[in-house]
């Protein structure tokens, strides 16, 4: 969830002078988008992938710090829960047969990290929510160690001044005409935990960003409809991608009478679309008080005067508080400062090939949809492309969702018509090799032929067995085992049978 923190508290003055830095932050990154201050660099991607851990009974494992001493690779790194890991995969270019390339890499990085894992009797899981987690892992003593998570939490149950209410009206199981409901509370952030997310980044040109960010936030809907795979949370099963409204309920610091007055919450599609990525940053600093004050003693504008890329402490930890789907990312890199989206609706897993197959799918389409004459989101409502991310979530390859000219579709319609053959094209663009463009995007097409996800089939799967006369919990527990051979295969989500 981002960089640690150094302090445990803070005082009123700690939150006034970290106010005033952000402010300051802000006019030193209205300068250098002025002056042009950023490196100039081909199309780059960085990942970053989060895993559950499971011991042998499919159980959570609350065992993080243990598997990390193991694995000993600085690439992963502790998440929210001490049943989470993250791994973040090094930038590199998008041209030629890189995709291809990371798709080794990353195979050979999680076979090695399995290997270590299972020293300790643990497993690694690609699974966007961990079906087997029950109320009692979301305990406050179970939260990693890291100081960031245990200030982050303590300061939103303060701002909410209540328990974290979760509540959810699923989509109907196979073969049934009613929705399973959840209605819960807790007493920590940890909830959270049970999202594990794929997160893409692409640095762009200044001048570029607007286009990108309004072009990935008519993409999320879609993105998620098709890639979903977190039907189940507290042995219900709820929407085809549950990390959605999850994320937004479990870090949510309104309480009711807030949200009755529209105030925003911190995980947040947005409101319109933008111009430049200044917009969201004054937006962050505007609507949105600061949760970790921590205050950093540069002065961005002296450093700027003595040719130095600032920091931007305040501003970008600021910005690691608010969760918006398509973040903003303000970084300094071996080559300068730069700009990235940072696109976060996608679910881990559920194989390396599925990932990269969304991130080609994603990469594609939205260079495609920067290109035209009259961009999309010119045709479009903001609340559209919001509504389309709500819809794409709750009910998968059921939902409807609306697109400029041809009005309320399948998803797998719009994908095969539409957005196929653009995400085709971009990636010609971007000069990804036609070999691994045809690799990755041939999941996708297959992936809306069969209409199956990750989402479908541990919903199918759970009704099968249940079907057999196995109640909720060992029905999840069988097919968590299943999912997790199929996953070792390394065979995309569209070719498995559901042959428990």
């Amino acid at each position: 969830m981002g960089q640690d923190v150094r302090t445990d508290g803070a005082t009123r003055e700690d939150h006034e002078r970290y106010r005033r830095k952000v402010r300051l932050g802000l006019d030193a990154l209205r300068r250098m988008l002025t002056d042009d201050a950023f490196a100039v660099a081909p199309p780059t991607m960085g990942l970053e992938i989060e895993f559950s851990l499971v011991d042998r009974d499919r159980q959570p494992a609350m065992l993080n710090r243990v598997v990390l001493e193991k694995i000993d690779d600085p690439a992963f790194t502790p998440e929210l829960g001490q049943h989470n890991l993250e791994l973040n995969v090094d930038p590199r270019p998008l041209a030629g047969d890189e995709l291809r390339g990371l798709e080794d890499d990353l195979v050979a990085k999680l076979d090695l990290a399995e290997r270590k894992a299972a020293d300790t009797g643990a497993s690694l899981v690609m699974i966007g929510s961990l079906p087997t987690l029950r109320a009692e892992h979301f305990d406050p003593r179970w939260l990693s160690s890291n100081v960031r998570y245990r200030r982050l939490n303590d300061r939103i149950v303060a701002a909410r001044g209540e328990n974290v209410r979760l509540s959810m009206d699923g989509s109907p199981m196979p073969g049934q005409g009613s929705s399973e409901r959840l209605r819960s509370l807790h007493d920590s952030i940890l909830v959270e935990s049970a999202c594990t997310s794929t997160q893409l980044h692409l640095q762009v040109a200044p001048d570029d960003f607007a286009a990108n960010w309004n072009a990935a936030q008519c993409l999320a809907g879609v993105q998620v409809a098709i890639g979903a795979n977190s039907p189940f949370l507290l042995r219900k099963a709820l929407w085809h991608e549950t990390r959605i409204p999850l994320f937004l309920q479990s870090t949510d610091t309104r309480p009711d009478e807030l949200k009755n007055q529209g105030v925003r919450p911190r995980v947040w599609f947005g409101e319109r679309w933008i111009t430049s990525i200044f917009d969201l940053f004054e937006e962050n600093a505007r609507y949105f008080p600061g949760l970790l004050p921590e205050v950093d003693d540069e002065d961005p504008i002296e450093a700027l005067e003595a040719g130095r890329a600032p920091r931007l402490a305040e501003m970008r930890l600021h910005n690691g508080t608010i969760w918006r789907w398509n973040r903003p990312v303000y970084d300094v890199g071996p080559t300068g400062p730069h700009l990235r989206v940072e696109n976060r609706v996608l679910p881990s897993g559920p194989t390396v090939v599925d990932l990269l197959a969304n991130a080609a799918f994603f990469y594609g389409a939205q260079r495609a949809l920067t290109s035209p004459d009259r961009p999309v989101w010119t045709q479009m409502s903001f609340q559209a492309a919001e509504e389309n991310l709500s819809a794409g979530a709750r009910h998968g390859f059921d939902a409807r969702l609306y697109w400029p000219g041809i009005g309320w579709v399948p998803p797998e319609e719009l994908v095969l018509r539409r957005l196929l053959p653009m995400a085709h094209a971009g990636l010609a663009e971007l000069g990804v090799s036609a070999r691994v463009a045809d690799r990755y995007l041939g999941v996708i097409e297959q992936r809306c032929l069969t209409r199956r996800t990750g989402s479908s089939w541990q919903r199918a799967a759970v009704a099968a067995l249940e079907g057999r006369g196995l109640d909720r919990d060992k029905a999840l527990t069988g097919m968590l085992g299943r999912y997790m051979e199929l996953s070792a295969t390394g065979m995309p989500v569209h070719t498995w049978a559901v042959d428990l």
